[in-house]
């Protein structure tokens, strides 16, 4: 090596600081990378194998390329002021409505089915209240009707002994009153008061209720009411789900309105419609109801626009004549808005509509989404739900609770409420063939309410549902000065249907639409997400650790690849160690008299001698000593290292 490189290579060694003052630029560039901070650039020095390295290289500037385009888009979006506005008008599917009268079939069809319950029923109120003056309804038999009304004859009136009605004084306790005979009797059992939940009553005050037994009236219950209306309504109802459960489906569809007969006139966005754009639906409690714009129209209707004259209107005939005095106690109809594959519960959620009235309902369309699992315990479609859908329609809370308890009634009282859909392999139930259902029904639901029966713990929300929310207006229809010749033209219109000149209070106006076309959707995100996850992981490891992405890269290649490298190559060497001894031949031991140092008095045993100990040994055997030659003394003979001696060094004469 030159003595200049030399020099260079000294300087470059000891130079304190490396950074600016090193000598050449590979240099500078190897001083950051073994210093810097950043860990990628520094793996790529450090780094052993062209493979290690590369990837080094490809991370480190794929972050570089992350960073330089995430910086851009801040800046960018930094220096923007404009402002973007997207308007967005759609169609929006129009809703499934379900119609139902109030009254679910026609008097003069049922009246011969319900003669023996409606001479009972008048006999209590004149034995309680003194009522007389109970409208009769003429008969109209058809002949369908009078076939079923000589299932009746000669079967004796049941419904004193099966439901007795009684009043309970608070001074005679265990003791009521029959409502027919006016005899005295013993009740036995628990006294429940249908409305103790919610109110307080008098002591003093008499109640009216029915008692209810087992099938060998060991066990009874009494259920009071505070008023003589519900307990007769309610005693009323029994009865008649009893009489129309052994009713078969045709009759009963039969016996209600038809299309024609409810619905006389019908508008859709501008555009006429008729019954055949409605569907029927069997209602147990409300008869024929009829569906418009449900999932089994070939196409789902639309509108493009809001307000009343984009919406559906329609005119309905109620026929106040053909109502039942003592099933219901109000005039109109019921209608429910609701999805096009979801069952209609109109006694549940339906809006009624009153007569002689105009009723607008404007809607707005709210629709929900919810997280499932682990977030809520909401379900997609009810698939995961350990509950039979006995309904013909999509999954939903209510669907499930009532499938639930239509299960358990099955179950425990072996026949299906009336109210509800029929089970597969059941029956409804009646007092013919299940004599105790009432009394095993009120127990059931009772337990039911309490959450007793494990059906609100097992059925779910729905994830995904659609909800109207409804603004009611009522207007008086028809108005006086139009009445006249509307009621005229109305009637002339029907004339086919309905046989008799209509007036205001068989009629009602119903109006349906979009207030707006504005969607409201609610939609569920979770809070804590895998991004805000790791983002949060990065600022506390960036905050206290100075640490990147890089960084734990470069922590999973030292302690885990190398690491285990390291361990496994170490492994390996053992085991290629442990091999070569098996493999190679044994040595042959020698024998004792071969052992030690050529001095036969030092013991291979025993401690190495020291320096004073060694020097009192007795010499080996034949062993000759090294000896130490003499020295040249010629070798120190100095010499003249000047050929000529100096003028100046010369010794004077007489020395």
């Amino acid at each position: 090596m030159a003595p200049g490189e030399k020099i260079k290579a000294k300087i470059k060694k000891n130079l304190p600081v490396r950074g600016p003052q090193a000598p050449t630029i590979k240099d500078l560039m190897q001083w950051y990378c073994l210093n810097t901070n950043t860990h990628g650039c520094r793996r790529i020095v450090v780094s052993r194998g062209r493979l290690r390295r590369l990837l080094w290289i490809a991370f480190t500037l794929t972050a570089v390329a992350l960073i330089i385009w995430q910086c851009a888009l801040l800046v960018f979006s930094f220096y923007t002021v404009s402002v973007s506005i997207k308007v967005h008008f759609q169609k929006l599917d129009f809703p499934a409505v379900t119609i139902c009268n109030i009254n679910p079939y026609k008097y003069s069809a049922v009246s011969d089915l319900l003669a023996e319950l409606d001479k009972g029923t008048k006999q209590a109120l004149k034995s309680l209240y003194g009522v007389k003056d109970i409208p009769e309804v003429k008969s109209r038999k058809r002949r369908e009707a009078g076939s079923w009304s000589s299932t009746w004859e000669g079967i004796p009136p049941r419904f004193r002994n099966l439901i007795p009605l009684l009043i309970v004084s608070p001074d005679e306790k265990g003791k009521a009153r029959d409502f027919f005979t006016g005899r005295k009797r013993k009740i036995s059992g628990n006294i429940i008061h249908k409305a103790s939940n919610v109110m307080q009553i008098h002591k003093s005050k008499k109640l009216v209720g029915f008692q209810l037994c087992s099938n060998d009236t060991s066990d009874c219950a009494t259920y009071t009411f505070s008023s003589g209306i519900n307990a007769i309504q309610e005693w009323y109802k029994l009865h008649y789900m009893n009489i129309m459960a052994q009713v078969p489906l045709e009759k009963k569809i039969n016996m209600s309105y038809s299309a024609e007969e409810l619905l006389v006139t019908c508008f859709f966005d501008g555009m006429s419609c008729d019954a055949r754009n409605f569907t029927l639906f069997h209602h147990p409690m409300y008869g024929n109801c009829y569906t418009f714009n449900n999932k089994e129209n070939a196409t789902v209707l639309s509108t493009s626009m809001g307000g009343s004259e984009h919406g559906l209107q329609v005119i309905l005939y109620i026929n106040e004549d053909e109502y039942n005095p003592f099933l219901v106690s109000s005039t109109g109809a019921k209608v429910l808005i609701h999805q096009q594959n979801e069952y209609p519960f109109i006694e549940d959620v339906g809006t009624e509509i009153e007569t002689a009235m105009s009723t607008s309902i404007g809607m707005h369309l709210t629709q929900s989404f919810k997280l499932s699992e682990p977030y809520s315990q909401c379900t997609e479609d009810g698939s995961d739900v350990p509950i039979e859908n006995i309904y013909n329609a999509a999954y939903s809370l209510q669907i499930c609770l009532y499938s639930c308890f239509q299960k358990k009634m099955v179950e425990k009282c072996g026949c299906a409420q009336y109210s509800q859909p029929l089970p597969p392999a059941a029956n409804y139930c009646n007092y013919q063939q299940h004599p105790n259902w009432m009394y095993c029904y009120y127990q059931l639901y009772q337990a039911f309410v309490q959450e007793e029966l494990g059906c609100q713990s097992v059925c779910k929300e729905a994830c995904s549902f659609k909800e109207w929310t409804l603004t009611t207006s009522l207007a008086q229809w028809p108005s006086e000065v139009s009445e006249k010749w509307l009621l005229n033209v109305l009637t002339w219109d029907q004339r086919q249907q309905i046989n008799k000149k209509l007036n205001k209070t068989d009629l009602a106006k119903l109006l349906i639409f979009y207030k707006d076309l504005n969607q409201r959707s609610i939609m569920e995100s979770p809070a804590n997400s895998i991004e805000m996850l790791l983002s949060n992981f990065g600022g506390q490891l960036g905050l206290w650790m100075s640490c990147s992405v890089v960084c734990v890269i470069e922590i999973i290649e030292v302690f885990f690849i190398d690491f285990f490298s390291i361990i496994t190559r170490r492994q390996w060497q053992k085991a290629k160690e442990w091999w070569a001894r098996r493999q190679a031949p044994p040595i042959p031991e020698a024998h004792p008299s071969q052992q030690g140092q050529d001095n036969p008095a030092l013991d291979a045993d025993d401690d190495l001698p020291t320096f004073t100990s060694a020097i009192h040994l007795p010499p080996a055997q034949e062993a000759q000593v090294p000896g130490t030659p003499p020295p040249r003394y010629n070798t120190l003979s100095l010499e003249s290292a000047f050929s000529t001696q100096l003028t100046d060094t010369q010794l004077p004469d007489e020395l």
